[in-house]
């Protein structure tokens, strides 16, 4: 960042060895044409020479000072009397070379400004536009202090306008800046230039716009325009936007829209309007035809007097369940096999339990011994960004070429502690205190390594640290804050920033300093100051960055008790430094582990506790009381619980073992799927060994447990692979947090079916020999004799034991089959359920535009943290955006073309070309999100070889390329080529940027260009702009989007390999795929669904119900995300991918209890129900009590517990998405899918377990009888409305 040299360019320094000094009168008498108004030097008041006042004839100039103002002012002066003399040209010379090197690249401008000078120097008509007011006298000679000087409108306009664009490349700001002090208009700038002060004019200079002075008017002066119609005074396109070529519109992603509505919301909701009304009519007709036909009817009866045949009476009753003739008779082959394979799974385990616990555990051991590896990745970017993917390999080429971006701490000090009415933060008092303050931590010393800031930080100028600050518009210096005059001080340096440099010469916009005051505003109201210290940085893990990271947390321990400090003065300080996000995010407290502790310890006792009531009814418990501590099943229910933590270990352990890096999503979010699975699974099998107890009681216990799996195993099959796949294929996605979640919970999931299928089918033989031995639960070697009863009669301890009666169905499972299952499969309900399922999809598709993306880091650390008012000052009073980098990789510079490709200021540069793309950009900062000019080295290199500018490239005491043939010109032919290319980049690169030579690169580029001196060519090079200020995450990620755009268009346009870089970029990369990541995943996911069900079920129609049920429940949720402010992010794809495997654990028990029924169920179906109605029927009797009391309760109860979280990450990613993930995936499961099904379903085929003849149709009948029906066996209604 270079110092523009002593700002002679501010337009009153031109005026220093111009003009001098006079004595005695103060006025101009005489105003007419060939009469001067002053002339040559007089004298000096402090260190500036000022001008004589002289009202005599202009005169002829010899024929030496003739040359010298024609050779710098133009050819017009090459005839003609003159007012000033040899003296005052020279020092016009010599201070219009800082002028030069800042406005010279544009012709107009340039001219403007040397014929405004030249003019008031030099005019034989001075006294005509010029009219000395005030004078001093000095040693005899009447020396000028103030002047007015006319100047008309149209010149004043036409010179501001040919200026106000120019760009000045090295510090990356308007030349206006420089030169006018930031005018908006022209009289601000002829008024910058004329005003009297230290490193500006000497002496006062006024330019009224009305003059009533006799004889006195301005000279009919006519400027030159930027896009001038002589192309000799025609700037580039960065400097004019008149010149430039018009880039094409940019079509904003998502803007379809039909009114206010995005076009797929109107479709949405424009469909499912056609298709409800159409169904409306489609049912009137309906309901009009059979009115019609029952009338019909009834007048055919009358004519004919029908009665009914007394035989009809006669025909008796019918022997079977007429449900029961429509019961599939045919068998699936694969349905078979599993269930055969997984009778002798079962049989094996429950022959055999020590061998298979030991085994299991055995195995859990040997996987868990990888925890020896395990490693918890932390750092973000290599979380949520793929190492292989552009944003990474970018952000490595960037940091391999030039280094690691800057290292920044920053603070804000705000007086916002009265919310009602905040005040300003500056005071006399509060800006001694601050600087202060900053003494101190330019003293401060790292704990460990003893470094300083000056050891540390940036130095551009090679002398003084980068640190932006208001202090810098005082010098750092106490004694220049005045108790009454500091305003003044601060609204002066905010006007022209220009005057205030800091030590390292960068001019400080108020923007970047002050905040909180409107932008015409006054900025000693401002309520807001930020301080930033600019730290150099290097590759991770280097002494260097250890020595930075050492300082920063004592910096971070002095802010820390700074913010006392500010409370006690009524102000308000939040700070971040370098080091503070990654520490936050990585805090314990962020993961808020105590409640998700107590969420799972909820989950494991409600499941423990839920097993047990299977067997145990509360009359059983009132009449023996005893029968309690047998028929419990809390072991089993911890056991489970043991096999679900056993599983993760195992899968944590196994995938340690290759190097998979853990994730504290991973550590959080898998054991609440796993135990969404595994606990459903042990309700499942629990449930099902029951009806087996009930209807095989004869049976030894290894053969009910094979029945039991038998019939169980492979619903768990089908949820088990499915889920498997489905959490299988974020192993293919590139982001390493998506990834390793997806590999490990496909593994916890894979490990806990098979542990649930051999391990707890063990454990669930031993439980049932221990009940029937009659042992209380948790203490097996206590007999409970007083819960038995023997058939003979005896209290003896041999015999097998009964239960004084079978367990009757639970309320639960009595309200499903008696009254729920009816209802809901009634005409009319299931028409509603249809309507209303539908509807809610449609509503859900219409809010899939309103899913915003992004996550606030506000949300992803502790709400504790000091880091949260710090973003909320960034986004509240911070008004200046990132730095944004446009990298070249290598290319060939050296040669014409590639000059031109990358140059704007001459007259071959390509149209297009990338710093006329970038300027162009710039101009519709709405779209591009740049708002900063380029700071293009190419230009500001060939403008330093330029000879006019002779102290910036010298040989030999003169510039490099005088007197070169051919000459250096705007054309480039002059330009260096090949090696002398080389040769003269290397020396610009490393040339001091100072006030003689402000265009010198070593400040502004010194790390912006790789060359590779060997093959004369550049291996990387940038050019840097900035945002706007970006105030949100929607702001960060459509300005990464845009500057994707930017880039692609210049490689497109140049055939340069141009990328972006900021240092944002690489966590904001997933956003330019993550919806189409989530739809490929989700898709692929829902495909797996389809083909997995339809090859388990054996039906392509239901596979497709089953498909469509969890697609919904899915939209569903992303359309709740838009509701309850869930953004899209790589935490929520994560949570859409558990959203699948859970709603297909609610649905794939019931789309098997559907396609394969079981007889004993379907038979108490009675008259009801006939073919898909009986089987969808049967399918909610037999296992909606599971799912419903198994994973529905089970998730209610775990994240309820959630709700209590103070962790606004878990609220809001984890509470909000399960609350939804339960709601949609249960009602989609228990009430969408049965009438689906009972609507859309497949034929279905033979239970093998529900088959074998006459004995099975005993053990049927004697479940019946042990389970009646009650008054339901009664009721022969069918309902038809």
């Amino acid at each position: 960042m270079p110092k523009p040299g002593g700002l002679l360019a501010s337009g009153g320094l031109f005026l220093l060895a111009i003009l001098g000094s006079a004595a005695a009168t103060v006025y101009t008498p005489k105003h007419e044409p060939g009469r001067c108004a002053m002339r040559g030097h007089c004298g000096a008041r402090t260190f500036f020479q000022l001008p004589c006042v002289d009202n005599g004839l202009a005169e002829e100039p010899d024929a030496e000072l003739r040359q010298q103002l024609t050779e710098l002012c133009g050819p017009k002066w090459a005839q003609g009397p003159v007012c000033c003399n040899a003296e005052q040209v020279d020092a016009l010379k010599s201070n219009f070379k800082t002028a030069t090197q800042i406005i010279g690249t544009c012709p107009a401008c340039k001219d403007n400004f040397y014929n405004l000078f030249c003019t008031f120097t030099c005019s034989p008509d001075q006294s005509l536009f010029v009219n000395v007011t005030n004078a001093m006298e000095k040693r005899g000679k009447t020396l000028v202090t103030e002047l007015d000087q006319l100047i008309s409108e149209d010149y004043g306009t036409g010179f501001y306008n040919s200026c106000k664009d120019v760009k000045f490349g090295p510090t990356n700001s308007r030349a206006m800046d420089l030169i006018g002090g930031g005018a908006k208009n022209y009289t601000q700038m002829l008024g910058f230039l004329g005003k009297q002060r230290f490193g500006g004019s000497p002496f006062q200079i006024n330019f009224p716009t009305s003059y009533h002075e006799d004889g006195m008017k301005p000279l009919p002066m006519t400027p030159k325009k930027c896009n001038d119609e002589d192309p000799n005074f025609r700037c580039a396109c960065i400097d004019c936007p008149a010149v430039c070529p018009e880039l094409p519109d940019v079509k904003e992603a998502g803007s379809c829209r039909v009114g206010a509505l995005p076009c797929l919301s109107f479709a949405s909701i424009l469909t499912y309007s056609l298709m409800l009304l159409l169904s409306a009519a489609a049912v009137a007709g309906h309901v009009a035809w059979r009115k019609h036909a029952k009338r019909r009817s009834e007048r055919l009866r009358l004519l004919t007097d029908a009665s009914p045949s007394d035989d009809d009476e006669d025909e008796g009753d019918l022997t079977e369940n007429p449900a029961m003739f429509d019961r599939p008779q045919s068998t699936y082959m694969i349905n078979t096999w599993c269930d055969a394979a997984f009778s002798r799974l079962g049989h094996m385990a429950a022959r055999f339990p020590a061998l298979t616990i030991v085994t299991s555990l055995l195995l859990v051991g040997i996987l868990s011994i990888g925890w020896t590896h395990f490693e918890l990745e932390k750092d973000p970017a290599r979380l949520w960004v793929s190492p292989t993917s552009a944003a990474a390999e970018e952000k490595a080429f960037f940091d391999a070429n030039f280094g690691p971006f800057y290292r920044t701490e920053k603070i804000f000090l705000v007086n916002d502690l009265n919310a009602s009415a905040p005040g300003p933060v500056l005071s006399h008092d509060t800006l001694i205190w601050w600087m202060g303050v900053e003494k101190d931590v330019r003293q401060l010393k790292g704990n460990k390594f003893g470094s300083t800031l000056q050891d540390l930080c940036l130095m551009p100028t090679g002398d003084a640290c980068v640190v932006q600050s208001v202090s810098a518009y005082f010098q750092d210096n106490p004694g220049m804050v005045d108790r009454d005059g500091w305003r003044d001080r601060l609204r002066e340096c905010a006007d022209s920033p220009v005057n205030c440099r800091p030590e390292y010469g960068q001019p400080l916009e108020p923007n970047m300093i002050l905040g909180g005051y409107p932008e015409s505003g006054d900025p000693a109201e401002a309520t807001a100051m930020t301080v930033t210290w600019v730290l150099n940085n290097y590759q991770e893990g280097s002494p260097e960055v250890e020595r930075a990271m050492d300082w920063e947390e004592a910096l971070k321990s002095r802010l820390l008790s700074l913010q006392d400090e500010a409370k006690e003065r009524g102000l308000r300080l939040s700070f971040s430094t370098e080091i503070s996000l990654e520490h936050e995010l990585n805090k314990s407290t962020n993961t808020d582990a105590k409640i998700i502790v107590i969420s799972y310890l909820v989950m494991f006792l409600y499941a423990s506790i839920a097993l047990g009531s299977t067997t145990l009814s509360f009359r059983g418990f009132l009449r023996n009381p005893a029968v309690s501590l047998v028929e419990s099943k809390f072991t089993l229910g911890i056991v489970g619980i043991a096999i679900v933590l056993m599983s993760i270990a195992s899968s944590i352990g196994l995938f340690s073992w290759v190097g998979l890096k853990a994730t504290l999503i991973i550590v959080d979010v898998i054991p609440f799927i796993v135990l969404a699975v595994g606990v459903d699974n042990i309700f499942l099998i629990v449930h099902e060994f029951e009806r087996v107890n009930i209807s095989h009681p004869d049976d030894v216990v290894e053969v009910r447990v094979s029945r039991a799996l038998g019939r169980m195993g492979p619903s768990i099959l089908f949820s088990a692979v499915t889920e498997t796949f489905c959490f299988a294929l974020g192993a293919f996605v590139g982001m390493p947090a998506v990834r390793n979640f997806a590999i490990y919970a496909a593994g916890a999931v894979f490990i806990n079916a098979i542990l649930q299928v051999t391990m707890f089918v063990s454990v669930l033989t031993l439980n049932q020999i221990r009940v029937e031995n009659s042992r209380a639960d948790c203490f097996p070697c206590v007999q409970v004799k007083s819960a038995r009863i023997h058939l003979n009669g005896n209290a003896g301890s041999l015999g097998a034991a009964r239960y004084y009666e079978a367990p009757g169905e639970s309320v639960l499972q009595q309200f499903i089959h008696k009254t729920y299952a009816p209802k809901l499969l009634g005409k009319k309900t299931k028409t509603a359920v249809i309507a209303i399922f539908l509807g809610v999809f449609a509503a859900a598709v219409a809010l899939l535009p309103e899913v915003e993306l992004g996550l606030d880091q506000r949300v992803a650390i502790p709400d504790e943290s000091y880091l949260i008012p710090y973003f909320n000052d960034l986004y509240d009073y911070f008004d200046a955006g990132p730095p944004v980098f446009f990298v070249t990789r290598e290319f060939n510079a050296t040669e014409r073309e590639g000059q031109q490709k990358i140059c704007s200021r001459f007259t071959t540069c390509k149209q297009l070309s990338l710093t006329n793309i970038l300027e162009q950009e710039r101009k519709r900062e709405e779209v591009s999100y740049i708002s900063s000019p380029t700071a293009g080295w190419m230009d500001d290199f060939f403008q330093w070889l330029n000879p006019d500018n002779e102290a910036c490239c010298v040989d030999r005491r003169k510039p490099c390329f005088d007197n070169r043939k051919p000459p250096w010109n705007v054309t480039l032919s002059g330009m260096p080529e090949g090696e002398e290319f080389v040769r003269y980049l290397e020396r610009f690169l490393s040339s001091p940027t100072n006030e003689e030579c402000p265009l010198a690169g070593q400040a502004s580029y010194g790390s912006a260009v790789k060359i590779d001196s060997s093959r004369n060519t550049l291996e990387a090079s940038h050019f840097r702009t900035s945002h706007s200020p970006l105030r949100s995450q929607d702001d960060f990620i459509k300005a990464y989007a845009s500057a994707r755009r930017i880039a692609n268009d210049i490689s497109a346009s140049t055939g340069l390999s141009v990328f972006p870089y900021s240092i944002f970029y690489i966590f904001f990369d997933q956003y330019s795929t993550i919806v189409s990541l989530t739809a490929a995943l989700l898709g692929s996911a829902l495909a797996i669904v389809f083909v997995v069900s339809a090859v388990l079920l054996g039906s392509v129609l239901t596979a497709l119900v089953v498909t469509l049920t969890v697609t919904m429940a899915v939209v569903d949720i992303i359309g709740a995300m838009a509701v309850m402010g869930v953004s899209l992010n790589a935490v929520s794809l994560v949570n859409l991918i558990i959203c699948v495997g859970i709603a297909v654990e609610f649905c794939a028990h019931i789309a098997r209890a559907f396609m394969f029924p079981s007889r004993t169920f379907m038979e108490r179906a009675k008259n009801r129900f006939r073919g898909r109605d009986a089987r969808a029927w049967t399918a909610l009797a037999n296992v909606g009590g599971s799912v419903f009391s198994g994973i529905t309760i089970t998730k209610v109860v775990g994240v309820s517990v959630l709700a209590f979280t103070r962790s606004k990450i878990f609220e809001i990613y984890y509470f909000r998405v399960w609350v939804a993930l339960v709601v949609f995936a249960a009602t989609h499961a228990l009430v969408f899918l049965p009438v689906a099904l009972s609507l859309f379903g497949g034929d279905g085929y033979l239970d093998p377990e529900s088959e074998g003849g006459l004995e099975e149709d005993l053990a049927s009948r004697r479940y019946r009888a042990l389970v009646p029906d009650g008054e339901d066996s009664e009721e022969e209604e069918e309902e038809e409305n």
